[in-house]
C-alpha cells in the first residue's frame, strides 16, 4: 500500500464493485418469494498504529439468542428514517463507546445480503486509535483489532460449510488466532481484500 494507506481505502471505494450476500457460494440456494430485506449497517473502522493498519472487530456476547460469540462489526438495524451511515456511527458508540468525534468516513461499500434477511451496508472508516473501547455489557464480550494486512490478503481466506437446514452452506473463514472470523463478516472483508487488491 502507499504511504498513506488510508488514500488507497479511499481510491479502492472508488473502484466499481458488486453487491455481495450470503448466498455466493450457494448458487442452488432458492431465495424465498417476496422476502423483505431489512435494512442494517455495520462500522468497518481501521486506527493507525505502530505495526499498520488495524480493524476494529467485536466478539458478540455469548449470552444473545442470535449469533452468540460470533465475531461481528459494531452495527445493526437502521433505525426509522436513518441512513447507513448514522445507523453503522450510532451503533458504534453504543457497542464499544466510539465518538463520533474519533471518525472520518471513508465511504460505504455496496449492500451486503445476509441468510438472515438483512441488507447490511458497510461503512469505512478511519478511526482516532485513541478512544477507550467500552464493551456494551449486554451485547459485547469483547472488541479486539486485527491487522488490516491479515485480512486484505486474498489467499488468507478460506471456504468451508455446515449443515444448515439439511443442507450445506458454504461461507468464507479468515480465522485470526483464537478468533473464527465467517460468515458475512469474513464475506464482507472478502470483498474490500478484493477492491484493495485491484
Amino acid at each position: 500500500m502507499p504511504s498513506d494507506p488510508f488514500e488507497a481505502l479511499a481510491a479502492a471505494l472508488a473502484r466499481p464493485g458488486r453487491e455481495t450476500s450470503d448466498h455466493d457460494l450457494n448458487p442452488d440456494f432458492v431465495l424465498p418469494e417476496g422476502r423483505v430485506l431489512r435494512p442494517a449497517a455495520v462500522l468497518v473502522g481501521l486506527a493507525p498504529g505502530p505495526a499498520g493498519l488495524q480493524l476494529i472487530l467485536t466478539k458478540r456476547s455469548s449470552r444473545l439468542t442470535h449469533h452468540p460469540g460470533q465475531i461481528a462489526f459494531p452495527g445493526g438495524k437502521l433505525e426509522a428514517d436513518e441512513q447507513p451511515v448514522a445507523a453503522a456511527l450510532r451503533e458504534a458508540r453504543e457497542e464499544i463507546g466510539l465518538p463520533e468525534s474519533h471518525v472520518e468516513v471513508l465511504g460505504t461499500m455496496p449492500p451486503h445480503e445476509t441468510v438472515t434477511g438483512f441488507t447490511v451496508t458497510p461503512v469505512l472508516a478511519r478511526l482516532r486509535p485513541d478512544f477507550l473501547r467500552v464493551p456494551e455489557a449486554g451485547e459485547v464480550d469483547e472488541v479486539f483489532d486485527v491487522p488490516f494486512e491479515h485480512v486484505r490478503d486474498p489467499a488468507r481466506f478460506s471456504i468451508q460449510y455446515r449443515i444448515w437446514r439439511g443442507q450445506r452452506r458454504y461461507y468464507y473463514t479468515v480465522p485470526y488466532g483464537p478468533y473464527y472470523i465467517w460468515g458475512a463478516t469474513a464475506r464482507i472483508l472478502r470483498a474490500l481484500a478484493d477492491r484493495v487488491g485491484a
